[in-house]
């Protein structure tokens, strides 16, 4: 597969400040690491779209079934074990199904990947051979003119992940379609989002739809109906300017060196450091600045900054840059 094939429907540049208009002619593909984050980041953009005449398809990256305390609550167990988990991702993907029939989707638009839950990461570092052609197949058979994928700085590793991994799957085309980030967990550190606001409709189909996800419900609620009742917000990635030789953004503690590991990963592989071990040079300010080699070469790069120490606690403390 040719990666610098343009497209079959080139979309226009996303206009300043908005959406282009949506036609017959659009092709929507929404990146969903987990069941619910269609609905929840994407679920007015996915109708108003097919209100266009247009066509979208859903490429689910997980089962999201390492999902242990809402399968806890609702099943009254503490032990999970590789069957349960194999039947709550089951039960994801049906809820998954009814949601998007709220939304006016065909079953047959979702495409799975059956990636691991909370293994997004560990499949661009170890296994990005495989996992950047598989991601760049799927989004080559459909042909998008527009992508919805997760914000680079999503909290969530797997949300994370998949935004970089995304991007290096376009890597080197030369017509890319229109990126659309969404974020879910956290705060984008950009101001500048395009904005969606559904008709009385299209909101009341898109809380159908997520009501639809009642294991996600059960223990979330209140939070996803307060995302889901928000506007969509979108960083249009196009229009951000490209990275630079910036400092990284980030300045740890020095008692938390021995524990923490910079990786960087490219179209053409992942490198990673302890931090003590990591290639980086310290300015006047006290800044951190990367030190490029041969086996950093290509762009985009991307850098994550993650504790090596056992935690409870799944959210990523810092996550990703572009560099």
């Amino acid at each position: 597969m040719a990666l610098n094939e343009s497209v079959a429907n080139p979309s226009p540049a996303i206009p300043a400040g908005g959406l282009p208009a949506f036609s017959a002619q659009t092709r929507l593909l929404v990146v969903a690491p987990h069941p619910d984050d269609e609905t929840i980041a994407t679920g007015l953009l996915i109708q108003q779209v097919l209100a266009a005449g247009g066509e979208v398809r859903i490429l689910l990256l997980t089962a999201g079934d390492n999902n242990p305390w809402p399968q806890r609550w609702l099943e009254r167990r503490v032990w999970i074990g590789a069957a349960d988990r194999q039947r709550w991702g089951r039960r994801r993907h049906a809820e998954m199904l009814q949601a998007l029939q709220c939304l006016g989707v065909p079953a047959q638009a979702l495409h799975t990947l059956g990636w691991p839950d909370m293994g997004v990461t560990d499949m661009l570092l170890h296994a990005a051979a495989t996992a950047v052609p598989t991601l760049a197949a799927a989004i080559h058979q459909f042909r998008p003119s527009l992508i919805a994928l997760p914000a680079l700085d999503d909290h969530h590793p797997d949300h994370g992940s998949a935004h970089v991994l995304v991007r290096l799957a376009l890597a080197g085309q030369s017509d890319p379609p229109g990126l659309l980030a969404y974020l879910v967990h956290g705060h984008a550190c950009s101001g500048s989002f395009i904005e969606i606001h559904g008709s009385v409709v299209q909101s009341a189909n898109k809380h159908e739809a997520l009501a639809a996800h009642r294991s996600q419900m059960a223990l979330s609620g209140n939070r996803l109906r307060r995302l889901a009742a928000m506007p969509e917000r979108y960083l249009d990635l196009l229009a951000m300017p490209a990275g630079s030789s910036v400092p990284l953004p980030w300045q740890p503690p020095r008692w938390l060196w021995p524990w923490l590991r910079l990786s960087v990963v490219t179209a053409a592989g992942a490198q990673s450091w302890r931090w003590r071990q990591a290639p980086l040079q310290r300015d006047s300010h006290g800044a951190y600045h990367l030190i490029a080699s041969g086996g950093m070469a290509g762009t985009p790069r991307f850098a994550r900054l993650a504790l090596t120490l056992p935690t409870v606690w799944i959210f990523d403390q810092w996550g990703w840059c572009l560099l």
